[in-house]
């Protein structure tokens, strides 16, 4: 059986990411194709130290603040562009993963280098080089390594292919505190360096081939495919709608719901302006933690959720994090998913809501359009009156949400793990895996 090693960079963060569950739904992909997937972590923690320490590092907390002496700093930066070797770990079963994390990733062959993505990316900006990583020879060496999105690493003697599910500091510097030269240089040495690319989507695909002057030959859109747990999708209805009023105090199809992170790119502010010109009495709940540059986006949020204004008291309710089963809940029992982004290279939330028979107002950034079909209510991000108007339609339109309900489940199918496997099989094979 072929074996394809993965980065576990954002699967192993304890709040997830689109990345993380991106990383998450491959491995089960991969598995489907024949394929066995690996995971390739880089704990603060040493390696080396026993079976138990070895788990422990694998799912320690993040390391605590604090740097190490600037001598040692110095020492490991410049030492990680020479080389670092992936140890086999074999965890143990007496060490409880986090849930928060997705717990235990379903993989039989895990391997660790200490600090082997910040010393990476330490290296990279500080040196402009690759930091090379090397699997020891025999049984269970990874055929290949797949990185979930652009880091400056490389294994070596083996296919290298990279994911690229957007471009956003250079498509929207403003909204990111990203070095910009450094993410540049990095990704063209990426897209000299690749065996192949792929992209979450058509419109990554050209900004990748636009903004990095990638041939396209050598970048295939593969779209992404979302594995929802059984939980999520075969609970009736009115299972769903007793847990919302239970644990939430919503009522069935009662709220309007966005989802994702709070930051400039995500256009919470206008959506959340958009939402109290509308005047509707149905709450918006909003779901995501703080992010870079968010002031703009939560000053608003704050006033209504802080503030003694009664008449805006309680149309406005947010929860920093959930898990995924509450989380999934609460789009199932949503009257509306907003998700009016400024710019998406995919938008899971667009897609996580039709296949759960929610209807979606979104927008015409990047490509929401093409995952969202004609299954949605798609408005101009930066059309504050225009988000207005759809959220007053979705709110006293039942016709209108019932059909797009009917039309997001159908525009769903193109982005089913079978139709992503096929594109996957594709790609690997072009690259000797079989």
């Amino acid at each position: 059986m072929p074996s394809v090693c993965l980065d576990a960079f954002n699967i192993g963060l304890p709040k997830g990411s689109g990345i993380a569950t991106y990383g998450r739904n491959l491995i089960q992909d991969l598995g489907a194709l024949g394929i066995e997937a690996q995971l390739l972590y880089g704990p603060h923690g040493p390696i080396g130290e026993g079976r138990l320490l070895d788990t422990v590092a694998l799912t320690d907390a993040p390391a605590p603040k604090g740097r190490p002496a600037k001598i040692r700093r110095w020492a490991a930066t410049i030492g990680s562009r020479f080389g670092r070797t992936a140890h086999p770990v074999t965890p143990t079963d007496e060490v409880i993963w986090a849930d928060a994390g997705g717990g235990r990733p379903p993989v039989d062959r895990f391997w660790a280098a200490r600090n082997l993505y910040e010393l990476g990316y330490r290296s990279h900006r500080a040196y402009g080089t690759f930091t090379p990583v090397s699997f020891p020879a025999g049984p269970g060496r990874p055929d290949a390594a797949h990185w979930t999105c652009p880091m400056p690493l490389a294994a070596r003697g083996m296919p290298n292919l990279y994911t690229f599910h957007d471009l956003i500091p250079l498509k929207l510097p403003h909204s990111t505190m990203d070095d910009k030269k450094a993410f540049l240089d990095m990704c063209r040495d990426i897209a000299r360096r690749a065996d192949h690319m792929v992209a979450v989507s058509e419109t990554t695909r050209q900004d990748v081939i636009k903004l990095l002057g990638v041939d396209e030959s050598r970048i295939t859109t593969t779209y992404q495919s979302v594995n929802l747990p059984a939980r999520a999708t075969d609970q009736s209805d009115a299972e769903v709608q007793a847990y919302n009023e239970g644990v939430f105090d919503l009522g069935w199809k009662d709220y309007f719901l966005y989802y994702g992170a709070i930051e400039p790119k995500k256009n919470v502010g206008r959506l959340v302006e958009a939402y109290l010109a509308s005047g509707v009495s149905t709450p918006l709940v909003i779901v995501g933690g703080r992010s870079w540059l968010d002031g703009g986006e939560t000053a608003m949020i704050h006033s209504v959720v802080n503030g003694a204004n009664t008449l805006r008291k309680g149309r406005i309710r947010q929860h920093e994090f959930l898990s995924a089963a509450m989380l999934h809940s609460l789009v199932r029992g949503a009257k509306a998913t907003l998700f009016p982004s400024l710019y998406e290279g995919f938008g899971l939330p667009v897609l996580e809501s039709m296949q759960l028979g929610t209807a979606v107002l979104t927008s015409t950034g990047g490509s929401l359009p093409e995952v969202a079909g004609d299954a949605a209510m798609v408005v101009a991000p930066n059309d504050v009156e225009a988000i207005k108007r759809g959220v007053i339609a979705l709110d006293s339109d039942d016709a209108l949400r019932a059909d797009l309900e009917k039309r997001g489940r159908i525009q769903a199918q193109r982005f089913t793990p079978a139709a992503h496997q096929e594109r996957l099989a594709a790609v690997y094979a072009s690259l000797g895996l079989r």
